[in-house]
Order: structure tokens, then C-alpha cells, then sequence
């Protein structure tokens, strides 16, 4: 017996994942070799929220699993980002209309082609006119670190960043490859300039942060599946 799921939603560090669950009491928790998940229905849409984990290597993993185990119409990442200050604000929700990893060096031939190979543009034509909630559509990258201050100007200039992540180009590219419809969005928790950021040294806050950020995805996720599910005519 298949089994199948509508709608899987990835969420990918353990702060966000534990800032989503009281949301979610009647959650049975059951666990996968990423992390746990569980299946509730939202919009009418048979959904199931599954940690995935933090970096590149456990997104595309847990997003390939989640593709096999559940076959998904659609597939759904939440969770926060960092931003680059002067550029985005603190809570404002990056919706990704193009991926990219930004912390590939290859040394042999050539860096961008290999950047490249790696990006993902996210099709965007469904998302409505007021959207669920206010986001801004940007070019969202990640890397397998926090934001180094000395590269935002470099992510700026050459990609048009506002904002960074450790997991969402892995995510995509995986989606991508297996042809099934990706959203990614990611709340601004912390802004990061030229010196430091403003979570560094400081995980207390970012988990304060996390609290807010899941509350609002959770309280507006309804809206968001029926919007990104709807039929495509």
C-alpha cells in the first residue's frame, strides 16, 4: 500500500522544528532517519510536517526521502533566514523566486558553472495578489555556514541577495529534480552586518525569534496550501 501524503512541509533546524509543535498538540510524533514527523490535514490537504534537519547534505537527504516515501503533489519549506542589514527587514518573509549556493569553490575549472548547475528558479505565477502574507520575492542563498559580514557585499552585488539560509538551495534543486512544485518561505530572525550578527553567540535569541517567526507560518499555512494547491489553469 502507497503512502501517500498532499502536501509534505520540511522544516529544517531542530529550534524551528520544537517552535512549531505546540501548535500541533494532537500531533502523533513518529520518526524517520532525519527526524520526526507527523500528519495532520490543513485546507483539506492530507499534509505531514517532517524535521528534515540543518545543512545541505540532511535538506537534500530528507527531501529526497520525503519525495519517495510520500509522493507529494507539492512540497513546502518554512523556517528563517538571516539578512543582510540595510537590505531586508527583521520578520519579513522571504518568498524565493530563485536559489542559489553560493559556498561552491571549484578550483579545476570554473566556480560559476558550478554555481550555476546548482541554481534553481521557483515558479511563482500562482502566488496571489494580496499573497497570504506579505513576502518579499528575492533570490534567497545558502551555505553550509552563518553569514560571514565580509561576503554580503559580494552576495549583493553578484546575486541581488537580501537574505541567507543554510538549506533552501538544497531543498529546491532536489524539488527541481524530481519535477514537484517547491515553495520556500523563510522569515528574517536576525540581520547581520558588516561586523556581526545579531544572534551570534547569542542561540537564546534566535529560539525567542523562531517562536515568533513558526507562531505566524503556523497560524497562516491554511492560506498558503490552499493558495499553492489550488488547480493551475
Amino acid at each position: 500500500m502507497i503512502n501517500k501524503t498532499d502536501v509534505v512541509i520540511l522544516i529544517s533546524a531542530g529550534a524551528e522544528w520544537r517552535a512549531l509543535l505546540p501548535h500541533y498538540p494532537q500531533a502523533r510524533l513518529k520518526s524517520t532517519p532525519y527526524g520526526e514527523y507527523f500528519t495532520t490535514t490543513i485546507a483539506n490537504q492530507n499534509t505531514t510536517f517532517l524535521h528534515g534537519g540543518w545543512g545541505k547534505v540532511a535538506a537534500a537527504g530528507s527531501t529526497q526521502y520525503a519525495i519517495d516515501r510520500w509522493y507529494p503533489a507539492s512540497l513546502i519549506n518554512i523556517g528563517t533566514c538571516g539578512g543582510f542589514f540595510s537590505q531586508i527587514e527583521r520578520g519579513e518573509i522571504v518568498c524565493a523566486e530563485k536559489t542559489i549556493i553560493y559556498d561552491i569553490v571549484e578550483q579545476m575549472s570554473d566556480s560559476e558553472g558550478a554555481v550555476d548547475h546548482y541554481a534553481v528558479d521557483l515558479d511563482l505565477s500562482w502566488l496571489p495578489t494580496p499573497p497570504p502574507q506579505p513576502v518579499v520575492r528575492t533570490t534567497l542563498v545558502s551555505a553550509d555556514r552563518d553569514i560571514l559580514p565580509g561576503d554580503i557585499p559580494t552576495l549583493i552585488e553578484k546575486y541581488q541577495a537580501q537574505a541567507a539560509d543554510w538549506e533552501s538551495g538544497a531543498i529546491a534543486w532536489v524539488a527541481q529534480r524530481n519535477q514537484l512544485p517547491c515553495l520556500i518561505l523563510r522569515a528574517v530572525s536576525d540581520l547581520v552586518d558588516g561586523q556581526s550578527g545579531e544572534v551570534y553567540g547569542n542561540y537564546a535569541l534566535f529560539e525567542k525569534q523562531c517562536e515568533v517567526i513558526m507562531t505566524n507560518f503556523a497560524l497562516n499555512l491554511s492560506n498558503w496550501i490552499n493558495a499553492f494547491t489550488k488547480p493551475k489553469h
